[in-house]
């Protein structure tokens, strides 16, 4: 398990997604975003279903951090568990081929299983690391002591609780605080969206950085521009 973990270190982890209403969607469309960030440097991928760590499998042999999401997400999903719920889930994103498996870290309610037995099973049937999706740093404590082997800032503004931090930035008081008081790897994931901001967070002793909508997203990077517009 460390060996995977310790091969993202200092590395830039590209976010693939895309919804089924989107172009990227597209089997070869989604293969040719992720042969474009290959020919970049990535050095690694995340990646949301069983199809797409297929085919992140097929043209690559970097790390792969899997997830499983609900699509569409609900009205309330910033009070639900939406990444990895289940172990079922897991054990889909596993068989495909995913390195990492991804879940929600926070304290919310989770449909099934705790958080506790999701990560046990992981380790001891799956076999795999565990990187859990946080928000808070009281969360990211409560996963080291559950025995998470990686933690990430991604949750942060992403839940009721924490929906108005940081205001459209990443949550590097976060990223600060889960390198001090906790041992586990940390890498910070959420509104990264400059080479700045990439560089401070290895600065501040980030493990790696996920980077998703800025580099992957066009039209969230178009709607931007757009809205920077003032007539």
């Amino acid at each position: 398990m460390k060996e995977i973990i310790e091969k993202l270190k200092n590395k830039v982890i590209v976010s693939c997604q895309a919804t089924p209403n989107e172009p990227f969607h597209e089997e070869k469309c989604f293969t040719a975003m992720l042969k474009t960030v290959l020919s970049g440097g990535a050095g690694g991928f995340r990646v949301a279903g069983t199809r797409d760590v297929k085919i992140v499998k097929s043209v690559s042999d970097l790390p792969v951090i899997g997830i499983s999401k609900i699509e569409p997400l609900p009205a309330d999903w910033k009070d639900m568990v939406y990444i990895t719920a289940t172990y079922d889930d897991a054990v889909k994103i596993a068989k495909a081929g995913a390195d990492i498996i991804a879940l929600d870290g926070t304290a919310r309610k989770r449909p099934k299983e705790t958080l506790s037995e999701i990560l046990e099973r992981i380790h001891k049937e799956l076999n795999l690391p565990v990187m859990a999706d946080i928000s808070t740093i009281d969360e990211g404590l409560m996963c080291e002591s559950l025995g998470t082997d990686i933690i990430s800032t991604t949750l942060s503004g992403y839940t009721t609780e924490t929906a108005d931090k940081n205001n459209g930035e990443p949550d590097f008081e976060l990223l600060e605080k889960l390198v001090k008081f906790t041992k586990c790897p940390i890498i910070l994931e959420g509104r990264i969206w400059s080479p700045e901001h990439v560089s401070r967070a290895f600065e501040l002793g980030a493990h790696c950085v996920v980077i998703g909508s800025a580099i992957t997203r066009p039209a969230v990077i178009t709607q931007r521009f757009v809205k920077a517009v003032k007539l």
